[in-house]
């Protein structure tokens, strides 16, 4: 099995090392020769998460939206994390411009602020205890 990680932004090494760790080979995806390259043998993709417009920019300028667009909807598994389910999407709330546009899902983008507004905590809930509480500046629905 070989995965091949989006590598144009983002938090690509963190798949690699997960990858990794799970005994899973990985190819960094930078550019359209790279995908050509190694599409016969890849297992599936992965979209990290990173800034979804900056992404979407790349992959239009480095002519690999289309390719990878086709790849995913003749059967590629594909996982998008953030950035990567934003590039997935077939509707974004905030914005007219799509990108892959391959997954039946509406995404808001930066739904109370930006990126770095994510935060993590914990708070007590009377009879449950902590209780861990991740909050993301976008919301699906």
């Amino acid at each position: 099995m070989k995965i091949g990680i989006l590598a144009l932004q983002g938090a690509f090494v963190e798949h690699e090392k997960v990858l990794a760790k799970l005994g899973v080979e990985s190819i960094e995806v930078r550019n359209l020769e790279d995908f050509q390259q190694h599409r016969s043998e890849l297992s599936g993709l992965i979209l990290p998460g990173g800034e979804s417009t900056a992404m979407g920019k790349l992959l239009r300028d480095q002519q690999m939206l289309l390719p990878l667009r086709e790849a995913i909807l003749n059967g590629l598994p594909v996982f998008g994390t953030c950035a990567g389910l934003i590039l997935l999407a077939k509707q974004i709330t905030s914005q007219k411009e799509t990108h892959l546009a391959t997954m039946d899902i509406v995404v808001e983008r930066n739904a109370y602020g930006r990126q770095l507004g994510s935060f993590y905590t914990e708070a007590d809930c009377k009879g449950v205890g902590k209780i861990p509480m991740t909050f993301y500046p976008w919301t699906y629905y």
